[in-house]
């Protein structure tokens, strides 16, 4: 996926995204960063056809998203957004087979597929046990989950996730976390997502997009872009930068100036 030149306003008044470009890297984790307002999920809204921007165009496949059909579009990008709703007593494998729909059609029903397809992303998310359970029944990890096995249903090469851990507690944001991290290594999904835990993005991510308003200032590997000094420009947050076998590179808060 390609990022081009985008420039993005709800209002037309100012530029809530300015020209971004980028390009997301076919089967790595890229997390996107930065401070409150600052243009992250709406660039994933961008990048997700949710938003048409006012300058400059997205590719998947070489291909302009703006002249995919939804249901092509569909077929490549499944997104699990930071609020879900759906009907409180629906169950989970009912909300699984939802993903289905872009592989649907008139004429031809592919049942046999769409099993196959909703069982996999059930197994893949744990959610075996809980296929007849209704929604408002799980807890918040569970339920986070079975939007995540909706999306994985749809059987596209792109997953995105807005914020996946808000609203989770700290087990249930690293249960996510690992979900999504095995996701990719071991089925290959090409992941973007949100998050706002630093340590959380060192942690998960082969790549980092950091934006400050509206703009990219920073990406790259964590390992190379995160330092006291870009935390410090993009955060304006005074950081100590550690790295230990065990853990890896993460940082410390110290106080802000």
């Amino acid at each position: 996926m390609e990022i081009k030149e985008i420039t993005f306003s709800y209002d037309n008044k100012r530029d809530h995204v300015k020209k971004v470009s980028s390009r997301i890297e076919s089967g790595k984790i890229t997390t996107i960063i930065g401070p409150n307002g600052c243009g992250k999920s709406t660039l994933l809204g961008v990048i997700s056809n949710n938003y048409s921007p006012r300058h400059g165009h997205v590719l998947v496949d070489g291909k302009q998203i703006s002249q995919f059909t939804p249901k092509e579009f569909a077929k490549k990008v499944a997104v699990v957004h930071q609020n879900n709703e759906t009907a409180a007593d629906i169950t989970v494998e009912k909300l699984v087979s939802f993903g289905r729909f872009p592989h649907k059609s008139m004429f031809a029903q592919n049942r046999e597929e769409d099993e196959r397809a909703i069982e996999w992303a059930l197994t893949s998310t744990n959610l075996q046990a809980k296929r007849r359970v209704p929604i408002d029944q799980l807890s918040g990890g569970e339920r986070q989950r079975a939007w995540i096995a909706m999306a994985i249903a749809q059987n596209t090469p792109f997953l995105f996730l807005d914020e996946p851990t808000t609203f989770l507690d700290m087990y249930y944001q690293l249960e996510i976390l690992d979900l999504i991290k095995q996701l990719n290594e071991e089925h290959g999904l090409t992941i973007v997502m949100v998050l706002h835990d630093m340590n959380q993005a060192i942690r998960y991510s082969d790549r980092i997009i950091a934006m400050k308003n509206g703009e990219v200032v920073l990406e790259g590997e964590p390992n190379e872009a995160i330092t006291a000094a870009t935390i410090k420009e993009i955060y304006g947050v005074d950081v100590i930068v550690k790295r230990d076998e065990d853990t890896g590179l993460y940082i410390v808060p110290v106080g802000i100036s």
